[in-house]
């Protein structure tokens, strides 16, 4: 029986591309910010990662399928803030936005991990940007690195 798991290990010549939304900026920041450090502490260059900034979780599945269909990347992290309102909106934003990144990874055969957070209040996106429930930016980049590690290792 084989058994095969990703290291946190950047192999030598991997860039990476964080797509984050400047929708609730508060939030999206310090996802940013996260998994930007993440990224540094695991050894990749701040030349080996680029930043692509977009207006909300709605345009993270079209941005991040324009970079993985140019193939320069080794995996994608994806990063905003969707807090539930008054009305279906919300719905309609976090689960198509889910749904666009997992069709990009799927199609494009890369790591596209989805740091979007879909929260109930604005607190508790505050608790997972950095809060009492830690980073989920950094937990996105990390997932990255280790996936990509692991998609070298699959057969």
């Amino acid at each position: 029986m084989s058994h095969y798991e990703g290291d946190l290990r950047v192999h030598e010549g991997a860039r990476f591309a964080i797509v984050a939304s400047r929708w609730n900026p508060r939030v999206t920041e310090a996802l940013l910010a996260g998994a930007r450090k993440a990224f540094a502490d695991h050894g990749v260059a701040e030349a080996a990662l680029d930043v692509v900034r977009v207006p909300g979780a709605w345009e993270l599945p079209q941005a991040a399928a324009r970079l993985a269909a140019g193939g320069a990347h080794a995996a994608i992290v994806a990063l905003g803030c969707v807090v539930r309102g008054d009305t279906r909106h919300y719905e309609h934003v976090a689960d198509r936005c889910a749904e666009g990144l997992m069709q990009v990874a799927l199609a494009h055969r890369i790591p596209v991990l989805n740091g979007v957070l879909a929260v109930e209040r604005f607190e508790d996106a505050e608790a997972r940007a950095g809060g009492s429930h830690g980073n989920k930016g950094e937990e996105a980049a990390l997932a990255a690195i280790e996936m990509c590690d692991l998609m070298r290792r699959l057969p």
